[in-house]
């Protein structure tokens, strides 16, 4: 399985790993029998733009690449623009995916959604109508080897 010269750089320097203690929305995916979990936290100022995002993955390289990835694609974006993250903008900016990691962007692009769901919930506003319905996918019919 071949990776691009990207998706190597930000499995083995991945950038904004950790965790916010004040975070404003957190987001957890994932699937323990897979081995991919991701755990998305987001800082929103009172403009709406997110001024941090961390992550931490517990997965493949390809988890943890595109968590890294995702994390710096909505890094200083709105709110509004988070959101439209796609798993195909987070594929195409590490220079693609072998098709049996194409999940792991699919993961990173839940996590962001679902960091987003918990901070609308947490200022007292229904996220469904704005994010969408944030569902468990356990990605059982994809090959998530380690």
């Amino acid at each position: 399985m071949a990776y691009s010269e990207k998706v190597m750089d930000y499995f083995s320097n991945p950038r904004n790993v950790g965790e916010i203690k004040d975070a404003d929305g957190i987001g957890e995916v994932g699937n323990s029998r897979c081995g991919d979990i991701m755990k998305m936290y987001i800082k929103v100022d009172d403009s709406g733009v997110i001024t941090d995002c961390k992550f931490k993955t517990f997965g493949c390289g390809a988890a943890i690449a595109t968590s890294s990835m995702a994390t710096t694609l909505i890094k200083g974006k709105t709110v509004d623009e988070a959101l439209k993250l796609t798993n195909k903008a987070v594929m195409e900016a590490l220079d693609g995916l072998p098709p049996v990691k194409v999940h792991c962007s699919v993961l990173a692009e839940e996590a962001i959604k679902a960091a987003l769901s918990d901070y609308y919930t947490r200022k007292g506003i229904d996220p469904e109508p704005i994010v969408g319905k944030i569902e468990s996918h356990d990605h059982e019919d994809l090959a998530c080897d380690l």
